[in-house]
C-alpha cells in the first residue's frame, strides 16, 4: 500500500484551512485516512501549522511519500531535517548525541529568524501606526487652521455689521435731532 502525507482541505470558500493526513495515495483528497498529524492555516499570518512531530517522522521512516506542499511544511517544522540526521546515525556518519546536538543547533536559529520576522512585522506595523497618527494630527491641524480663520471672517463681518448697524442708527438720529 502506497502512503501519502498530504493535506485535507476544510472550511468554506475563500477561507480554507488544512488538516495533514498520512492516507492511501487511492484514497479521495477529502476522503478516507489512515491517521491525523496535524494541520496548517494559511490564513494566518505568518501561517499556522499544529504538528505531531513523532508521528510525522515515524510515517517519514517507514516511507510515506509527503505531496509538495506537505514536504514544505515538514521541511519548515524540521521533520525532513531530523530524519536525514536519524539516517547518517543508521550510516555511521555520526552517533545520535551529535545528531540531536546538529538539530537543537538548527531549531534555535529557526526560531531566531522567526522571532527577528516577527519583530519586524510588528515594527513595521507600528511604524505606520505613527505615521498614520502623525499624517491625522497634520489633516487636524488644517482643518483647525481652516476653522479658525472661518470664525475670524465670520467675527470681522460680525463685527463690521454692528459697526454699520450703529452708524445708521447714529445717522438717523442726527438728523431728526436737526429737524426739531
Amino acid at each position: 500500500m502506497a502512503t501519502r502525507i498530504r493535506l485535507q482541505r476544510h472550511g468554506r470558500k475563500g477561507y480554507a484551512f488544512y488538516q495533514i493526513v498520512v492516507a492511501d495515495s487511492r484514497a479521495p483528497r477529502d476522503g478516507r485516512f489512515i491517521e491525523r498529524i496535524g494541520s496548517y492555516n494559511p490564513n494566518t499570518n505568518p501561517a499556522t501549522v499544529d504538528l505531531n512531530f513523532d508521528r510525522a517522522l515515524y510515517w517519514l521512516q517507514v516511507g510515506a511519500q509527503p505531496t509538495d506542499t506537505a514536504r514544505n511544511i515538514l521541511s519548515r517544522e524540521g521533520v525532513c531535517l531530523k530524519k536525514h540526521l536519524l539516517e547518517g546515525v543508521k550510516k555511521g556518519a555520526f552517533d545520535e548525541a551529535k545528531a540531536e546536538e546538529k538539530f537543537q543547533a538548527w531549531k534555535q536559529s529557526k526560531q531566531a529568524s522567526f522571532e527577528a520576522i516577527k519583530n519586524k512585522d510588528a515594527e513595521a506595523a507600528k511604524a505606520a501606526k505613527a505615521a498614520r497618527l502623525e499624517a491625522e494630527k497634520e489633516v487636524n491641524k488644517v482643518k483647525a487652521e481652516a476653522l479658525a480663520q472661518k470664525k475670524a471672517e465670520k467675527a470681522a463681518a460680525e463685527a463690521a455689521k454692528q459697526a454699520e448697524a450703529a452708524a445708521e442708527t447714529t445717522a438717523e438720529e442726527a438728523p431728526a435731532e436737526s429737524a426739531e
